[in-house]
Parts: C-alpha cells; sequence; structure tokens
C-alpha cells in the first residue's frame, strides 16, 4: 500500500451557500468533512486547511496566508506541514461526501503505476462533463512543491512585491517549526506562522487568489474517468440542491 499524506481544503466562502460553514453541512446525518477525512483515514499525516471545530486528535490544522486567500495558497499551507520526505499527497476539498477509501485506492494505484521517463506529476478525476477535478486527485509532493514555487516566484515578480529568492522555500522543504504541527482539537494558527517563516513571508502572500488553473499549468497531469459502480466520488456540492442530490446517493 503506498503511505501517503492527505491535505483536505475546507476554507472556501460557500457563496451559493449563503457564507455558511459549507464542509460542516451534514450529508445523512455526518458532515462533508467528517466524510472526507474519514476517507483519508489511513493517510499520515491528515491536515485541514480551514476552520477547525470537533475533529480528530491527529488531524493538523492551519489556515491560507491569507485566510480565504483561496485553493492555492491554501495547497501550499497544508504542504507546510508535512514531512520533508513525503512523496505522496492526497489532495481534497471538503465538500465532496461521495469520497470513499475505495476511490483514494484508485487514485493512489494510478499514480503508483505510472513509470517511464515522464511520469506525470498527479493523477485527478474528470467529472461528468470531462472537466478536471485537481482537489480530487493525488500529487507527487516535490512536484507540486516547485509548481507553486514557480507560480509564487512568477506572481510576485508581476507584482514587483519579492525577489526570486523570498520564495524559493514557499511550500516547506526546510523542518518544521515547532508550533507547526497542532492538533484538530487545539484550533491553531501556528500552522499559518509556519508557512510564512518557511516562505520567507512574501512568498505565501503572492498565492493569494491563484487559480488551480494556474498551478495545474505547471504540471503533468494524468486524468481518470471514474468508471466503477457507486455515486462518483468527484462529487462536490456547491447547492442546496447539491446535499440534497448527496443525500439521495448515500441512502
Amino acid at each position: 500500500m503506498t503511505a501517503y499524506a492527505a491535505v483536505v481544503l475546507a476554507g472556501g466562502a460557500a457563496r451559493r451557500m449563503g457564507g455558511r460553514d459549507k464542509p460542516a453541512v451534514p450529508v445523512h446525518g455526518l458532515s462533508m468533512r467528517d466524510r472526507v477525512l474519514a476517507a483519508v483515514a489511513d493517510a499520515t499525516p491528515r491536515v485541514l486547511v480551514g476552520p477547525g471545530g470537533s475533529l480528530p486528535v491527529d488531524v493538523l490544522v492551519t489556515r491560507e496566508e491569507p485566510a480565504g486567500g483561496g485553493p492555492v495558497a491554501a495547497t501550499a499551507a497544508g504542504l507546510a506541514l508535512l514531512h520533508p520526505g513525503t512523496t505522496v499527497v492526497a489532495l481534497f476539498a471538503a465538500d465532496l461526501p461521495l469520497l470513499t477509501r475505495p476511490a483514494v485506492g484508485v487514485l493512489l494505484d494510478a499514480l503508483a503505476a505510472e513509470s517511464g521517463p515522464e511520469v506525470p506529476d498527479g493523477v485527478c478525476l474528470l467529472d461528468d462533463r470531462g472537466r478536471r477535478q485537481p482537489l480530487c486527485g493525488v500529487w507527487r509532493v516535490p512536484s507540486l512543491r516547485a509548481a507553486l514555487a514557480r507560480v509564487a516566484a512568477r506572481r510576485s515578480e508581476a507584482a514587483g512585491s519579492v525577489g526570486a529568492a523570498g520564495v524559493a522555500e514557499l511550500p516547506g522543504n526546510a523542518e518544521l517549526p515547532g508550533n507547526a504541527e497542532l492538533p484538530g482539537n487545539a484550533g491553531g494558527t501556528g500552522g499559518v506562522r509556519g508557512v510564512g517563516r518557511a516562505g520567507g513571508g512574501g512568498g505565501a502572500e503572492a498565492l493569494a487568489g491563484a487559480s488551480m488553473r494556474e498551478l495545474l499549468g505547471e504540471l503533468t497531469v494524468r486524468e481518470l474517468v471514474w468508471s466503477a459502480a457507486g455515486p462518483p466520488p468527484w462529487f462536490d456540492c456547491d447547492t442546496d440542491s447539491d446535499i440534497r442530490r448527496a443525500e439521495e446517493w448515500t441512502r
């Protein structure tokens, strides 16, 4: 079995659901956030990027810099809590109530099966409209870190905010700061401070507002069509009607 870490992004604004804490919304009696965390229960570590709350004690919690800075900034914040030797990370949105451990296994196996000189940087699912779902995929950590650093450097250069040297270590290749690994029930902004130190401050902020499309442009991606029986694990809930549909699938 592939050893892997998991980063779950839970910091979106949920504007189409009135700005409420969308990952905490229950689907068939269990919050979407808890369903996603359960699907990656064997990951080490499990990192939640977003508001904490009542979580398993082994889940680490951090926030993107600045809070609400978007999925690319949140991805960098999550990676900053991983051990430097981590090679594979599962990256999921926290609003995927149909995600299961077998689906995670399919993604991990697909990445592990790739070999040769042109192996992809990651594997993600396609939805029913043929669109990539990068927040339902698994990634090679060194590739993802390097891509984040390139995006941050390019955005920083365009903004004239920091030099290239200030963003070189953005995604946390250095040793973790002593206060970074806070358990989920402790709340915690330690991870945020850790990202700032690892990235030299301005590097992390340069990722605020960056899109996943911009990040994917730096990566080689294998797209995987979900063909197994049962509900699609890539199904994300952005509206109340999506929640009702997910409820029907989980009955």
